[in-house]
């Protein structure tokens, strides 16, 4: 495909044409009936729209020449949407996950996030340890032949599914999924989170100065499970020395995993799946959930997103920065001061 970086009209219209695999001083200047790149000249003249809009004037129909100001941010334009669009191939290139991620700037300049590695799972920090289950269930149906609850029920706690896979018990209560020595398959209706993500998901920029958000291309149906928070696992020792330098910066992706006791943090600031672009809200339409699957210890549950009520395709996805997951307690309940949406 070509790029367009500048714009000229003169008798006719005229392109400044980057060309895939050719450096910038092979560029040329190309009339627009040599042009047969539908997709980008629309994309080009929406920046262009964009442009004027930025500097408060219209866009003239029997305009010769833009200016160097109008020329530079086209030409920065096009370089960030293919900076963009090299990211979207590497997120999409290391996801396991069926859901398809998009990334979309259409509110100012900034690329990429730098120094952020996209990851399936927990990352573990030095000097800690992942128990492995040392058992699994023998259920015909997990679902409707139980054998001594499943996993769920060896725990002594209630299975968190209904058929449709959505989660039916209430916020604070653990989530026990089958795990790799269980005798069911992958289809099996207790295996929910660690099918991971099933939606197509756009990381956004934001007009509202929050940087960068996550929202759904599907609608996604209430109870249902979206994502989970992954990042690297450090002690709560560690996360307290990070947290200071976070604070300094203006920001932190510190998550505790304070389901039994602060022992353990979720850091997501630079390696994270598309959980580290999820914005606050006091309203959020996503809620945590603990879950335990081919590890036991209550210290280290994995963290998953449910959705709170039916979410529309194009909306914005948020979770309370202030909801964490300990045992038997009920966010909902809770009434915590906000200026957020």
């Amino acid at each position: 495909l070509n790029s367009l970086l500048c714009y000229f009209t003169q008798d006719e219209e005229f392109y400044l044409v980057k060309w895939q695999g050719y450096s910038d001083s092979e560029n040329t200047w190309e009339p627009r009936k040599n042009l047969r790149c539908i997709s980008i000249l629309k994309q080009f003249h929406r920046d262009l729209e964009q442009a004027f809009i930025r500097r408060g004037c219209k866009l003239k129909k029997n305009m010769r020449l833009l200016d160097l100001g109008i020329s530079n941010y086209l030409v920065q334009k096009a370089k960030q949407r293919r900076a963009l669009q090299h990211w979207e191939y590497e997120l999409n290139a290391k996801r396991n996950h069926k859901g398809r991620i998009v990334v979309e700037n259409e509110v100012d300049l900034d690329g990429p996030p730098r120094d952020f590695v996209y990851i399936n799972e927990y990352k573990v920090g030095e000097g800690i340890t992942l128990n492995q289950m040392a058992v699994g269930c023998e259920c015909s149906d997990c679902l409707s032949e139980a054998a001594g609850g499943c996993c769920p029920g060896a725990s002594h706690h209630k299975f968190a599914y209904n058929e449709l896979g959505q989660v039916k018990i209430k916020a604070g209560m653990p989530i026990y999924e089958c795990n790799s020595r269980c005798s069911c398959g992958i289809d099996c209706p207790n295996r929910v989170v660690q099918r991971g993500i099933r939606y197509d998901l756009c990381i956004f920029r934001t007009d509202n100065g929050c940087g960068w958000g996550v929202r759904t291309l599907e609608k996604i149906r209430k109870h249902s499970f979206v994502m989970e928070y992954v990042g690297e696992i450090i002690t709560s020792e560690e996360a307290e020395r990070r947290g200071q330098v976070y604070d300094r910066q203006g920001a932190t992706y510190l998550f505790d995993l304070d389901y039994v006791e602060d022992v353990y943090t979720v850091d997501a600031a630079y390696y994270g799946n598309i959980s580290h672009f999820v914005n606050h809200s006091c309203n959020p339409n996503l809620q945590v959930y603990n879950v335990f699957i081919e590890n036991l210890d209550e210290r280290l549950p994995r963290i998953a997103f449910f959705a709170t009520r039916s979410i529309r395709a194009g909306e914005e996805l948020t979770f309370d920065y202030n909801m964490q997951g300990k045992k038997e307690e009920i966010w909902e309940e809770f009434e915590i001061t906000c200026n957020l949406p």
